[in-house]
């Protein structure tokens, strides 16, 4: 009885006090790139990434409320939907006039930096210290701005992002808990690789997704007209074919050394096809998952510093990426859509003292909630206009009975790259339930996870789902309520079909069972 209330003395002691926060955070990290998930392919071996989760705690339902990579950040900045923080789509400019979390942090007496990818076009605002990335970014010898100062810099941009990070930590100052997010470029497109890891994989074949060539049969026209695949988005950027123009001389001869004699299938003109395809999907593995291995080593230096300094015991250490990417699934590469491998983004949070090692929990939660739980953690108040939860109770091993059950999407980035359509909806543990609203495109799709875990059928008009999507509409509508979305659709639109009058089959004949 003792052992156990010294043991709770000890987690309340350490909720209390204002930990440092480290976000070290990715861009188009998905879950199927980080072993600690166990994804069947078995694509990567992530041991630093693994090692977080086995002294912490791993999510696996993570969500982003707007799977693209500007918006996502807006999100985590003010824990607040997009139509809410102004900020809908890549290429609007972030109002950092607005109530952010690390404004916030700053107030309480953290000393704050962001280095890294920022991706929000205006200059960051509530950090002691910035160093960011302009725009996207590039993998070699990045242009950067410090501060406000543009400077350039040699090497891999992983790498050196961590030196920065590293760097920021041994200078601060250390009578104040620190904010820092570490944000990295890397895995983006178009996927480069550090030269060290060129050929990692020692040319392994690797095991092709059951939906590669998926035809987009069971649903609608939106499937059908995206821009994202593989077949035919694939560009001699991604396959290597072409080298980046910011690479010097001596990355350069390293880069063609290996990529030149392997693109000699493609000079030869022999592939087409599934051929093509497969080949591509081997090509965009191993660049993609080769840039993963290079934030894993990031993470593991992170990780070491924190405790060769004796830090580690009193830092929250969160790593998550802005949403999901598709590895092949469906054909595609890219994010977007609501379904599962891009709305779901990788969660795994160590919190000595609060969370038990080695959990992991499969609670609905999302980027929008990382806001809420910062401040919580360091004893601030959260504003009442941010629309996430505090994670704590999830991390202190208990879920609260009125935890979500349910998660609002909206995409808006139409017209835009890759051509996915607007698109709202809602997400519960089975089900998703979403809207393409636009006038040429408008009509419903239902998916049932539980028998349809690779998404490929529309059921909304199956009668068997009718119960099922009268409740989504409700709940659908209640979010939008809740969640302050502006009616940016009209009244038609937004109004429910009404699902075919079932077929009544005469006694005996044995009825449908709903779902």
């Amino acid at each position: 009885m003792l052992a156990g209330s010294v043991a709770l003395g000890a987690t309340v002691a350490a909720a209390t006090r204002q930990p440092n926060i480290l976000m070290v955070f990715c861009d188009d990290l998905t879950i199927q790139a980080i072993s600690a998930y166990n994804h069947p392919l078995d694509l990567l071996e992530t041991p630093n990434i693994d090692r977080l989760a086995r002294q912490g705690m791993r999510f696996d339902r993570c969500l982003v409320p707007n799977s693209i990579c500007g918006p996502s950040r807006a999100v985590i900045l003010t824990g607040k939907y997009s139509h809410l923080n102004g900020f809908y789509r890549n290429g609007h400019v972030f109002n950092g006039a607005q109530q952010t979390f690390p404004k916030l942090l700053q107030k309480a007496g953290y000393q704050t930096a962001i280095i890294g990818k920022w991706h929000l076009e205006s200059d960051p605002t509530g950090f002691n210290h910035w160093h960011i990335l302009p725009g996207q970014g590039i993998y070699y010898n990045p242009p950067m701005i410090r501060n406000g100062e543009r400077v350039t810099h040699t090497g891999y941009t992983t790498d050196l992002i961590t030196d920065f990070s590293l760097e920021w930590l041994k200078q601060r100052d250390k009578s104040k808990p620190f904010l820092l997010m570490t944000q990295h470029k890397a895995p983006h497109r178009e996927w480069a690789p550090a030269l060290r890891h060129l050929g990692w994989n020692q040319d392994r074949v690797f095991p092709e997704p059951a939906t590669l060539f998926d035809d987009y049969s069971g649903r609608g026209r939106a499937e059908h007209e995206q821009d994202m695949t593989l077949e035919k988005t694939f560009t001699p950027r991604d396959s290597k074919e072409t080298a980046p123009p910011y690479l010097n001389a001596e990355q350069r001869q390293a880069w063609d050394a290996y990529y030149e004699p392997r693109n000699a299938v493609l000079r030869e003109g022999k592939l087409a096809g599934r051929e093509l395809v497969r080949w591509r999907y081997q090509r965009y593995m191993h660049d993609y998952l080769g840039t993963v291995k290079a934030v894993d080593e990031s993470v593991g230096r992170m990780l070491q510093y924190l405790d060769d300094e004796g830090l580690a015991e009193n830092t929250l250490v969160l790593f998550s990426s802005d949403q999901g990417f598709y590895l092949g699934e469906h054909g595609w590469f890219d994010k977007r859509w609501i379904y599962e491998e891009s709305v779901t983004t990788p969660l795994i949070v160590r919190w000595p003292g609060v969370t038990r090692p080695g959990t992991t929990n499969a609670a609905l939660v999302s980027v929008l909630d990382f806001p809420e739980t910062f401040l919580a953690a360091a004893g601030v108040a959260i504003p009442s206009d941010m629309q996430g939860h505090d994670l704590r109770p999830l991390l202190q091993g208990r879920t609260p009975t009125d935890w979500r059950q349910s998660f609002y999407y909206h995409y808006y980035e139409y017209p835009g790259a890759h051509s996915v359509r607007k698109h709202y909806g809602v997400v519960t543990d089975r089900y998703k339930l979403f809207h393409f609203y636009e006038p040429d495109m408008n009509y419903w799709t239902l998916i049932d996870r539980e028998r349809d875990p690779s998404e490929l059928r529309n059921v909304y008009d199956d009668p068997a789902y009718a119960g099922a999507r009268q409740e989504l509409h409700a709940e659908l509508q209640r979010l939008r309520t809740e969640l302050k979305v502006p009616a940016q659709d009209s009244a038609e639109s937004m109004r429910p079909k009404q699902a075919p009058a079932p077929t009544r089959k005469k006694a005996g004949a044995g009825a449908r069972k709903a779902p």
